[in-house]
């Protein structure tokens, strides 16, 4: 088996260089190659007549005129051209004078003019692409030979080889260069252009000295065919040609006639040749491997590679064949290579080779690098480790691994560390193994060292590997890291993540009522830290925690939750825990805190929450927030311990606003209408809209019991667009039939805070044909006290759009004067609180007289909410109001019902 294992290696390289592709490659390589060596000279009957730079600057223009073409066939004709071949595009009509005249030139020489045609590749409707014809136009060819003139490069871009023509919708055209030599067999097969022939031997003249009629121009003409043609760079049409040159596509035609004529289509040797030379190769070499030496087997396969090609060579330069010899001198380099590898111990060389680059390696590496033999003593020994142990090359080399680390008697180590000892099998995995150890640099201080392990057989025995890293700084790193992970780095206090953690450990204790957690928060921080800068307030925080250690010295914890939060963890009984809570309250009460040399009053409120109320960590500070927020919202300063009931309202209120969604989702919400009426008549002038919600379980729900919830969450502005909506919606109805009755509709305040509420409200308007003048939109105080020139800028455009502006809750709040004046109103509601207890010569009566009388001076119409009594109704129409409305005339009521009870006819209340 060994005797073929040569042959096998050839067998397998030959078989890599087909499967890869280059087989294609170095045969064309080799090929053209052959044509530097194998040059001959044009036969000088084909002459290219070219339309270069100078003939296009000459005549000021591209593309010509078809007269110029036909003056160019008639001076070549004149001149004695037996044939006039154009490689120029005739495929699209000129202006009829100019295709006329090249036609009559056509006509006047008598056929021997060929034009081109050619194939190109367009795109279809398909998923693919199908072929286009382009020839010339029914004029000229009925007056000339066609001839293709399509040229097509090899995978590399590279022209080699040509056809004689080919077959086009049922009609044979051949190819230029065939016509040219007129041998333009159907069945001929393509051939390889001979590139040996120069390409500067071919004669060349410029079409400008033709149309000049230079003498020696029309001299070089006579009995030559001429390719008329364009070389000029910018026109196009170049190819890249063997061994790398570039020529004109003119050019190629030329040198391809060219090869007709001298008989030089090459045509390439097939595969069977290049395996028969190959097997008798193969067989040549099994017979003198066994008995010739590497010297002998390389001087034969050179005298034989040489013989191959050099008959290739000879064969070429006298017959149209091109030997391709590509397999057979692969296979030579082969045999090559198999011999100098048969020749070299190359396992030795690896071998060697891998050491020397180990040794290269190790010693470049920043990180100590350091071998050790099987009896533990140091055969190498980097820089890298010189730098951490500052012991030099000769000072370690020889000595037991074991000098190098911290252990023994003047050591910190907890075991000895013998590298010798630890099991091959962890040595061996992959990627080794890592301890980390204490190291011992010369001048004996102690280090944290990373030594990773791994270990290889070798010749001698097994031999370790071992990759040291200082990692001091590294830990110096993670202690920060840590630091800053579980401590506070204004105060040094635990931060949340410690705090949740010895919370975790207090929760989980057999007794967990026996541990409290106090919250401290202080008051006004906030505006302390806006006030004084965040460095005053990092100095406070300081003091702050410096005073709770004192007050708070028993606790168990104390840390920093939050800017101006702390936690105390209290390891005892309930009472003591509010005791504690009470003196901390007490202490920063009655004495000041000093930063700097200045004293500050501050104040805390401390809520108490324990652990047995708690099942984790996350809810027992979740319970003292909620006592820390009623400590802050009571008048007294005393601690407040966590009750349940202060969840349960917040998880109330959570589920509340998650059925108010639903409900929106679901459409249970409606409006039901209170009537306005004109007092002084009884007539129905308006209805105001007030939002219910028909709960699928609880029936009808309050509305002071959810739209508080409402104004105060995301859903307000989703339910005051469907309010305006369904209100605008039911206004245009009642206004198709014949009810045009004001709506009032209750703004929100979200609806000034986002969006654009006057195109809003404009948008519902004209999607249902509601006149603006019966839409009534009702603001409050909180709206405009929230951002008063913004509210302003959104009145007016709404006041633009023709709605009316009512001041709902009038006299309750307490800039309502100011009001007045500053913003564009059409209405003030008086407050139902004066109305309610309205009697003769009662404070009340003053104040709704005085406002009757101010929004009368004022030009505003005046409606009273919350009448319930005829004796009220009378009393307001005797002061001069104008509208009013309440329980007297009609509480809310469906839409239907107001339909059927206030719009059913003409229906005038009196009081």
């Amino acid at each position: 088996m060994k005797h073929l294992r040569p042959h096998l290696l050839v067998g397998l390289l030959l078989s890599l260089l087909v499967l890869s592709g280059l087989h294609p490659w170095l045969r064309e390589a080799l090929l053209d190659a052959r044509f530097g060596l194998l040059t001959r000279q044009a036969t000088g009957d084909i002459v290219l007549v070219e339309i270069d730079p100078r003939s296009i600057e000459a005549l000021g223009r591209w593309p010509w005129p078809r007269s110029v073409h036909a003056e160019l066939v008639q001076r070549l004709e004149r001149a004695g051209a037996t044939d006039i071949v154009f490689d120029v595009d005739f495929s699209t009509p000129s202006t009829p004078d100019q295709d006329a005249a090249f036609a009559a030139a056509l006509q006047a020489v008598g056929g021997s003019v060929i034009l081109p045609a050619f194939r190109q590749r367009v795109a279809d409707r398909g998923d693919g692409h199908t072929l286009h014809i382009n020839r010339p136009i029914p004029l000229f060819a009925q007056q000339a030979w066609l001839a293709l003139v399509n040229v097509l490069p090899e995978p590399d871009g590279i022209i080699r080889r040509y056809s004689h023509g080919a077959v086009i919708e049922g009609e044979f055209i051949p190819s230029v260069g065939a016509l040219l030599a007129g041998r333009h067999d159907q069945n001929a097969p393509p051939f390889r252009i001979d590139f040996g022939i120069q390409p500067t031997s071919v004669p060349s003249l410029s079409a400008i000295d033709i149309l000049r009629e230079t003498p020696a121009a029309l001299a070089a003409l006579r009995g030559k065919k001429a390719i008329i043609a364009g070389t000029a760079a910018e026109l196009g049409d170049r190819f890249t040609v063997p061994n790398g040159r570039i020529i004109p596509g003119s050019l190629v035609q030329a040198l391809a006639a060219e090869s007709i004529i001298q008989g030089r289509t090459l045509t390439t040797t097939s595969p069977a040749v290049s395996l028969s030379g190959l097997a008798a190769l193969i067989i040549a070499m099994a017979a003198i491997w066994g008995w010739t030496g590497a010297g002998r087997r390389i001087l034969v396969l050179a005298l034989l590679a040489l013989a191959i090609e050099g008959t290739a060579i000879c064969v070429q330069a006298f017959h149209p064949i091109a030997f391709d010899s590509s397999l057979l001198l692969a296979a030579i380099a082969a045999y090559a290579l198999t011999t100098a590898i048969d020749e070299i111990d190359l396992r030795g060389l690896l071998r060697l080779t891998a050491e020397r680059r180990f040794e290269r390696i190790a010693m470049s590496l920043s990180d100590g690098l350091v071998c050790v033999d099987q009896a533990g003593r140091i055969t190498l020994w980097n820089p890298g480790a010189s730098a951490i142990f500052g012991h030099p090359e000769q000072a370690a080399i020889g000595q037991p691994f074991e000098f190098l680390l911290a252990q023994g008697d003047g050591g910190v180590s907890e075991a000895p560390f013998r590298l010798t000892a630890v099991p091959l099998a962890r040595l061996l995995q992959r990627g080794g193994t890592v301890v980390e150890l204490v190291g011992l640099r010369r001048s004996g201080e102690h280090f944290d060292l990373e030594c990773s392990l791994s270990c290889w057989d070798t010749a001698t025995g097994v031999q370790y590997g071992v990759v040291l890293r200082d990692i001091s700084l590294r830990k110096r790193q993670q202690e920060h890291i840590r630091y800053l992970a579980e401590c506070d780095t204004v105060t040094g206090l635990p931060n949340r993540n410690s705090l949740m953690a010895h919370l975790e450990d207090a929760i989980s204790r057999s007794e967990p009522d026996t541990a409290t957690l106090l919250l401290v928060g202080v008051n006004r921080f906030q505006q302390i830290n806006n006030l004084y800068g965040h460095s005053f307030g990092d100095a406070l925080v300081v003091a702050l925690v410096e005073r709770l250690r004192v007050v708070a010295a028993q606790a168990s914890l104390i840390a920093r939750l939050g800017s101006d939060e702390f936690a105390i963890l209290f390891a005892g009984e309930a009472g003591e825990a509010t005791a504690l809570g009470e003196r901390i309250v007490a202490d920063f009460q009655y004495r000041p805190v000093t930063v700097g040399d200045r004293p500050h009053r501050i104040t805390v409120a401390i809520g108490l929450a324990s652990t047995s109320t708690a099942q984790h960590a996350e809810m027992l500070i979740g319970n003292a927030h909620f006592a820390l927020a009623s400590a802050k919202a009571q008048p007294s300063a005393a601690p407040v311990p966590f009750d349940p009931l202060m969840r349960g309202a917040i998880e109330q209120r959570e589920a509340l606003e998650a059925e108010l969604r639903t409900a929106l989702a679901d459409n249970e919400f409606e409006l039901f209408y209170q009537p306005q009426i004109e007092l002084r008549t009884g007539a129905i002038v308006g209805a105001e809209a007030l939002i219910r919600w028909r709960h699928r379980e609880r029936g009808y729900v309050s509305p002071a019991e959810f739209m508080p919830v409402v104004n105060t969450t995301s859903l307000s502005e989703d339910v005051a667009a469907w309010v305006l909506e369904t209100a605008c919606r039911r206004a245009a109805d009642w206004q198709r039939r014949g009810y045009a009755i004001r709506i009032g509709v209750n703004l929100a305040q979200s609806q000034f805070a986002t969006g654009d509420l006057a195109a809003e409200v404009e948008r519902r308007l004209t999607e249902n044909g509601l006149r603006p003048e019966l839409l009534e939109l009702e603001v409050t105080e909180d709206i405009i006290l929230d951002d008063g020139a913004k509210t302003l800028r959104v009145l007016a455009a709404l006041r633009a759009l023709g709605v009316k502006i009512a001041f709902d809750d009038f006299g309750t709040g307490y800039g309502s004067l100011t009001y007045l004046k500053t913003f564009p109103l059409d209405k003030i509601k008086i407050d139902q609180s004066f109305v309610k207890r309205l009697e003769p010569g009662s404070q009340d009566a003053a104040i709704v007289a005085a406002t009757i009388d101010l929004g009368q001076a004022l030009g505003l119409s005046v409606i009273a909410e919350g009448i319930e009594t005829p004796a009220t109704a009378g009393l307001l129409r005797e002061m001069g109001c104008g509208e009013g409305q309440g329980y007297l005339i009609s509480k809310p009521i469906p839409a239907k019902e107001f339909e059927a009870k206030f719009l059913s006819k003409e229906t005038r209340l009196v009081a």
